[in-house]
């Protein structure tokens, strides 16, 4: 999948759905949500890709894989939160929108407390007795 490719359906659904708000706005937000989550699909194996080459990189740097997966949760319910605020927003919902990226954040806050415990260990450890 080519960013050629996701602009020509992000195009083509773009005319139509200038077309349906018009006469039917209702399907026209079905029809963003299709679209989105089609171009979401195509990516996804480009997604698993770049997940790939990190993790081959974490392990030549012998990095603790626990740390590589919390940051690759967190980019994942980042990009997520954000996909899902925005069709939130474009079906005419900020306040939805609003939500659920507060949700992404608190989820992310939670995701990252064993790598915030680690640091202040870690820091703890420096410190003189």
């Amino acid at each position: 999948m080519t960013i050629a490719q996701v602009v020509g359906i992000a195009l083509v659904a773009s005319v139509l759905l200038v077309l349906l708000r018009q006469a039917r706005p209702e399907w026209a937000v079905l029809l963003s949500l299709v679209t989105a989550a089609a171009v979401l699909l195509l990516l996804a194996g480009q997604v698993q890709a770049v997940i790939r080459v990190i993790t081959q990189v974490a392990e030549r740097a012998s990095l603790d894989m626990r740390y590589l997966d919390v940051l690759l949760r967190i980019v994942g319910v980042a990009y997520l939160s954000e996909f899902g605020a925005q069709l939130c927003r474009d079906a005419g919902e900020s306040a939805l929108a609003a939500k659920v990226e507060l949700a992404g954040k608190i989820v992310i806050l939670l995701l990252s407390v064993p790598v915030l415990m680690a640091v202040l260990e870690l820091l703890l450890g420096l410190l003189p007795a």
